[in-house]
């Protein structure tokens, strides 16, 4: 199994009470105990934090209990990339292999034993996060805590989008791209991860995240659009755009679906393309180039953009710059 983050290094030990005060400063203070032999503890650890989402690579190599108790702060979603792990969370208990990750709620007791040789890719989310996000796409304030199934399916259609999104994470952390200082990327990101966890995967909440919802009127999607217009360069989420024109996050999505065909990140991808397409236009070729002016708006990726610029101006972004400077 290769190791991930390789380049994102927290520490590597095979000093048990070391390993433990170390992955606490990450997570939380917890009980880990060895549950085979010493010899195999060969504890690597590789973390990165994008906004408020921390993407981590945890390997103890020994066969280990760990007790955390109540999380308090913080979610987790765990997928085991070999080997299997015994998950109890709350009265739930699973076992956890690369088909079946876990996602343990900041309110129920948490306790593990993970066998050698089953490192874990970890994603961690700000309890605050989250539960805006649910808020946000409700309409209103949660009434008890937000509490997710335990057990993952990783086979499903929306878990593997779902792992996909945090695969591309985790290379943009391998390869050193700077996404981590892209706000308007980073901001897509974090809002599309805990949007498709909040309504797909199960939890107290789902039914109500899920019922469907009156669309926004035609007046409030054109104050939404509006308002896209005019904060195209902030790291906007859907969430942020509905609480603007006062609607819920599913109203606005249901809304703009219905009057003008996309979801509300579409649209505000169109808006930020036609921004690269301008300053492109009025650029000039030896202060700018592409990259930059992309990732500015919000465009990380380079193959993925020149296609979709392409598609949306007919011809590639580099002629648009360089044809800009001729005519200036």
């Amino acid at each position: 199994m290769d190791e991930l983050l390789g380049n994102s290094p927290l520490f590597a030990s095979a000093d048990l009470d070391e390993v433990r005060e170390r992955v606490a400063q990450v997570f939380c203070p917890h009980r880990l105990d060895l549950a085979g032999p010493a010899e195999l503890l060969a504890t690597r650890f590789n973390s990165v934090s994008f906004g408020s989402i921390r993407i981590s690579y945890l390997d103890y190599g020994a066969d280990v209990r760990i007790e955390p108790g109540d999380l308090g702060t913080f979610y987790l979603v765990m997928i085991p990339l070999a080997g299997r792990s015994l998950i109890r969370g709350g009265r739930e208990e699973i076992v956890s292999t690369p088909l079946l990750g876990s996602l343990p709620s900041p309110t129920r007791h948490l306790d593990m034993r993970w066998a050698a040789g089953c490192p874990h890719l970890i994603v961690k989310f700000e309890r605050e996060a989250v539960e805006r996000a649910a808020e946000q796409l409700l309409g209103e304030p949660l009434r008890e805590p937000l509490v997710f199934d335990l057990g993952v399916d990783l086979t499903s259609p929306w878990a593997r989008g779902w792992r996909a999104m945090v695969d591309l994470l985790v290379r943009e952390a391998e390869l050193g791209d700077g996404l981590a200082t892209q706000p308007l990327a980073l901001a897509h990101f974090e809002s599309a991860l805990l949007t498709s966890l909040l309504t797909t995967q199960p939890s107290n909440y789902l039914e109500r995240l899920t019922a469907p919802r009156p669309p926004a009127l035609p007046k409030v999607v054109r104050r939404a659009v509006e308002f896209m217009e005019e904060h195209a360069h902030l790291p906007l989420t859907v969430h942020d755009v509905a609480r603007a024109v006062a609607v819920s996050g599913r109203s606005l999505q249901e809304g703009f679906r219905a009057h003008l065909g996309v979801a509300p990140m579409a649209h505000l991808r169109r808006v930020r393309l036609a921004r690269v397409h301008e300053e492109l236009t009025a650029g000039d070729p030896a202060r700018e180039t592409v990259t930059t002016v992309a990732a500015r708006w919000g465009f990380p990726h380079q193959g993925r953009f020149a296609a979709l610029y392409r598609a949306t101006y007919g011809r590639p972004p580099s002629e648009t710059l360089r044809d800009g400077a001729r005519s200036g």
